[in-house]
């Protein structure tokens, strides 16, 4: 979900961009947007993606049934285009016909990406993947959980 309609309800084409990124950072790393959580440095799946680009590992971030397959200067195009569409600002963000043309083009010169929105994790959920045993905030193993009306 992009920020602008997270935060303030704003839906517009620049949104579907932002899905859109997520989906092929999600595609690249093989893990779910939703779930995931680094417990190292606290990052969401974007922010995992957003720090290997920072540290000059991006293909670290490549699932590894697609190492023996893919083209390693493609699967960087990629995560460049999806951390592109990531941005924050929706002017920032290219639209659908540039990201097309983008991941179509021959031409290994892009833009380099801002770091994107929700790149922090607050607290690991109960489905999290991480490259690390989490702590249990339980001692017996269950919840309680309160349901309010809207």
């Amino acid at each position: 979900m992009s920020p602008e309609y997270a935060l303030d309800g704003h839906f517009s084409v620049k949104s579907d961009v932002f899905s859109f990124g997520v989906v092929v950072l999600e595609i690249i790393s093989g893990k779910r947007n939703t779930g995931f959580y680094q417990a190292e440095q606290e990052l969401s799946l974007l922010g995992f993606a957003w720090h290997l680009w920072k540290v000059g590992r991006a293909l670290d971030f490549m699932d590894q049934t697609l190492c023996e397959t893919c083209n390693a200067d493609e699967c960087l195009k990629c995560v460049n285009v999806g951390l592109l569409c990531l941005q924050e600002d929706p002017n920032e963000r290219p639209n659908m016909s540039n990201v097309v043309f983008m991941l179509g083009s021959e031409s290994n010169t892009l833009p380099s990406p801002k770091e994107p929105a929700f790149v922090m994790r607050r607290c690991p959920s109960s489905r999290a993947s991480t490259s690390s045993k989490l702590e249990t905030f339980s001692r017996n193993d269950l919840t309680v959980t309160l349901e309010n009306g809207r």
